[in-house]
């Protein structure tokens, strides 16, 4: 497969992170279109994203709104999963992918981008492992982890002739003060109800400079795109992708009014 690798520089601090999102399915759109599947990468220095189900919790609108108050980006987004906070330490990583048959076997996608992310890894560490890790958000059966403690999520969004595969990679930093940011966001927003988010715990998340020494973004990343060029050895870089701005900020909006 010929594939459009396409890193997008670190967002500016109190850009909207809901534009990353658009971007992506504006692009997907392109892509079922017949345009290049791509990996797009990506950081925003300061965000917060909500899952569609955190949004339905009693308190979730005033939860966000306290979150943005501080001067941090936050939105919803469409994608599978549940909240992940962002920062400049945590790296974004998105398959974009074609459907024209609407055949997809979604296990086998998300096994194959776990795999990606644990590979990319091997220049520190050969330990990564897939399978849920209770207790951390964003769970789900295709978490990431090394020892125990997960530093990578894998969630999906599909549209009626492409698809994405979406994962976030916590590369420097603490985990666990993203595990606490997370924890103080449910128990704002659950407002007292007991279910309906996930329970997360300390001890379940860290960073990969924590598991494995992994000194960098721009180290993890450099070794994601050798990963993604043998992976598909006909994958570009050179290639600008353009997009229009206006189709993104309408999709922006389309989704904000949609899912915010």
């Amino acid at each position: 497969m010929r594939l459009q690798i396409w890193e997008t520089p670190l967002l500016r601090h109190g850009s909207s992170v809901l534009e990353a999102f658009a971007w992506e399915e504006v692009m997907c759109r392109q892509v079922g279109e017949g345009q290049l599947p791509v990996a797009h990468i990506w950081r925003h220095p300061d965000a917060f994203v909500a899952g569609l189900r955190d949004r339905r919790l009693p308190q979730a609108v005033e939860a966000m709104e306290r979150i943005r108050s501080q001067g941090t980006a936050v939105c919803v987004r469409p994608s599978g999963g549940a909240a992940v906070p962002l920062n400049p330490g945590v790296v974004n990583v998105s398959l974009i992918l074609p459907n024209p048959g609407r055949a997809i076997n979604i296990h086998d996608d998300f096994r194959e981008m776990a795999s990606l992310i644990a590979e990319s890894l091997a220049p520190w560490s050969r330990q990564a492992r897939t399978g849920e890790i209770e207790g951390a958000f964003c769970p789900g059966d295709y978490d990431v982890s090394v020892g125990g403690l997960k530093f990578c999520g894998i969630a999906q969004r599909r549209q009626a002739k492409a698809y994405i595969i979406t994962a976030f990679i916590i590369v420097e930093g603490r985990g666990d003060q993203l595990a606490a940011d997370v924890r103080k966001f449910y128990q704002d927003a659950a407002d007292g109800a007991s279910e309906g988010y996930p329970d997360v715990r300390p001890g379940t998340m860290a960073s990969l400079q924590e598991l494995a020494g992994v000194p960098s973004t721009a180290a993890y990343t450099a070794s994601l795109v050798r990963t993604l060029r043998q992976r598909f050895p006909l994958a570009e870089t050179s290639r600008v992708l353009t997009v229009d701005r206006e189709a993104v900020r309408r999709t922006a909006e389309q989704m904000k009014l949609r899912y915010d």
